[in-house]
């Protein structure tokens, strides 16, 4: 099976993580604050907060704001869960706005209008490692007075008109996800230029306390502290910073052989028919975490997806809008009609396998997959009905 998505774990990775193990510090230590200014130097930013996952880096980015109870926020459906969850987890309101047709990115007239008395913030998503339209973004908040925060965890590496993303925003959010551009297991970090919203976000990281353990260790300190906000515990360990330290000298050929793969599988999927390949802005320097297709309308994009499965290429779908989930329909009444593009985008669309230790002959192999696998659903129109249906089941034969 060839993976939507899969790590880059080498030698001097594994002796990074062998010497951690090795020290006097396996978490709080040293480790994690050269991972953080590996971070920040990388995007420019003043601060990075690193954190044990990229959803506690959106928790504690939302929790830093301290907005009044239920304030509304407006993001994508079109994105993981957790970038409506951090919303709920600080006791607010997640609204949702429809996506742009071509970038799958929040469509900056739709955030217009989703915008009311009690809008604080939006959390936009650089889908797939391209950049939003962030002048537009910035735009609207500097006229309704909102605060921007970035999930950028697709988007480590990217480029908005010449500017690695990481300061854009009031806070950016990265990922260190297994299938993101570097790893640290389980991992991730907020990026700020704001001195405030640091302070807040390394104590909200920690319990809301004001001293780290560093602090408090030695013949000189003192074991006062103080807890100054409701915070989690979602410290990040050495052993995971001494790997990210690692694969951080990595990322930029990470990058570059995404964007080689992205290449290949344009030129390649151009001799396809009925494929969408993904557009990337004039503004954008996609890092290419995605590589989506969309399928035609009328096809069957479930039943290309399991033979495609059955071909042993692990292709997904990214994503389910977030209020399709239960636990939306249940506490919530969002309605599918209100997002006319989402639900296109999301009915057509594949995830096709790209990751660094992939070859061409892999994307070959992909394609040719697809190819395939579309070739197996015979569709006609139907007058009647006015849409294409499916006259026939896929014949699948692995």
């Amino acid at each position: 099976m060839l993976p939507y998505g899969r790590q880059s774990i080498e030698d001097d990775d594994v002796d990074a993580v062998v010497r951690a193990l090795r020290s006097d510090w396996l978490t709080t230590g040293p480790k994690v604050a050269e991972f953080e200014k590996r971070i920040s130097d990388y995007v420019s930013a003043k601060h990075a907060v690193a954190v044990n996952s990229g959803t506690s880096a959106l928790d504690i980015a939302v929790a830093a704001l301290e907005l009044p109870r239920g304030s509304e926020i407006i993001t994508t459906a079109f994105t993981f869960a957790a970038t409506a969850n951090c919303i709920l987890y600080n006791n607010h309101a997640p609204v949702f706005a429809d996506i742009d047709p071509k970038t799958y990115n929040l469509d900056p007239a739709s955030v217009r209008k989703r915008i009311t008395k009690k809008t604080k913030a939006v959390i936009y998503v650089d889908y797939a490692g391209q950049p939003c339209d962030l002048k537009a973004m910035r735009e609207i908040a500097d006229e309704k007075g909102l605060f921007l925060i970035e999930d950028a965890a697709h988007a480590l590496g990217a480029e908005y008109e010449g500017r690695r993303i990481g300061t854009f925003a009031d806070m950016t959010e990265f990922s260190f996800h297994p299938v993101k551009h570097i790893t640290t297991g389980e991992g991730g970090a907020v990026t700020t230029e704001d001195d405030k919203l640091a302070a807040k976000l390394f104590m909200l990281r920690t319990h809301g306390i004001d001293k780290n353990a560093a602090e408090r260790f030695g013949p000189e300190a003192g074991y006062a502290y103080d807890m100054k906000m409701l915070g989690r515990n979602y410290r990040i360990t050495d052993i995971q910073c001494a790997l990210g330290i690692s694969q951080m000298k990595k990322l930029d050929g990470f990058v570059k052989k995404r964007k080689a793969l992205a290449k290949t599988y344009g030129e390649e999927l151009a001799k396809v028919d009925g494929v969408t390949i993904p557009y990337v802005a004039p503004y954008a320097d996609c890092s290419w975490h995605l590589y989506t297709v969309l399928l035609p309308r009328g096809m069957s994009r479930d039943k290309v997806f399991g033979a495609m499965r059955k071909r042993n290429i692990g292709v997904n779908v990214h994503y389910i809008p977030t209020y399709k989930f239960t636990y939306y329909r249940q506490n919530f009444s969002f309605r599918d009609a209100d997002y006319p593009v989402t639900e296109d985008v999301f009915s057509r669309i594949l995830t096709l396998p790209l990751f660094p230790l992939m070859t061409d002959a892999d994307v070959g192999r992909v394609v040719k997959a697809l190819k395939e696998s579309m070739g197996e659903l015979k569709t006609i129109r139907t007058p009647e009905m006015g849409n294409i249906s499916s006259v026939a089941e896929a014949r699948v034969s692995g």
